[in-house]
């Protein structure tokens, strides 16, 4: 049972990639309700909300934070195994808000994602010492757009060249653990833009596998964390 919680308050593209587009709220006596993907898959968003995916959302650090607390004390998702959190890019209110709300629920980790070239990097590892400083565990780092396998001749090519060796050199010069490379694929973008399952639609992909493998060490992880809470406890 999973729920997938948007506080990318400024720009929620859940709704988009899981094809709810156009789905809304409801409420029920024990809260807001989620919308469903699956019957073991909830979303809640900013984007169920909006009038239309196009609206702007002009919201100051208190007006987010106030939503985020409400996502986290109002919507209704029974039981559930994962709660996964997606966050705008960077170290701003969203991160601060969620950090601070979450501080007694003991909280796996963060997956942070990253590209392979040195602009990207920079801000990663700004994200990195966040973690660090407001006790955050991490789970690993993820490489977004990994090479790029050519469908017809096999070959890679580093569309972005990672000039300072990428996430990999990274991740050892911080200690934190590198959960995989996901290569460049063009049916992950039209799978997001339909809103369909990438692994759903091209199950043999390189990058289905890579996921794959990346869910299960992130499977792993949280099983080891939450069996070390259990013995403190």
């Amino acid at each position: 049972q999973v729920a997938l919680l948007d506080i990318d308050i400024c720009g929620p593209s859940i709704p988009k990639m899981m094809g709810l587009e156009g789905e809304q709220v409801h409420q029920s006596g024990s809260g807001w309700s989620p919308v469903y993907v699956e019957e073991n898959l909830g979303v809640m968003s900013v984007g169920f909300l909006l009038s239309s995916p196009d609206d702007a959302v002009i919201w100051r650090g208190p007006k987010k934070n106030g939503l985020i607390k409400q996502f986290l004390r109002d919507v209704d998702w029974g039981e559930i195994d994962y709660l996964i959190i997606d966050t705008p890019p960077g170290t701003s209110d969203e991160h601060l808000s969620i950090v601070q709300y979450l501080s007694a629920a003991h909280v796996d980790g963060a997956v942070i994602i990253t590209t392979p070239q040195e602009v990207s990097l920079q801000d990663v590892r700004k994200e990195i010492n966040f973690c660090h400083k407001v006790k955050l565990p991490i789970i690993g780092v993820v490489e977004n757009m990994s090479g790029f396998i050519c469908p017809k001749c096999k070959n890679e090519s580093q569309i972005f060249p990672p000039t300072t060796g990428g996430a990999e050199k990274m991740c050892q010069n911080f200690s934190v653990s590198l959960l995989g490379k996901v290569p460049l694929d063009p049916q992950i973008g039209k799978s997001c833009d339909k809103g369909q399952s990438f692994l759903a639609e091209a199950p043999e992909s390189p990058a289905t596998l890579s996921y794959r493998n990346i869910i299960q060490r992130i499977q792993e992880y949280c099983d080891q964390h939450q069996f070390q809470e259990e013995k403190i406890i």
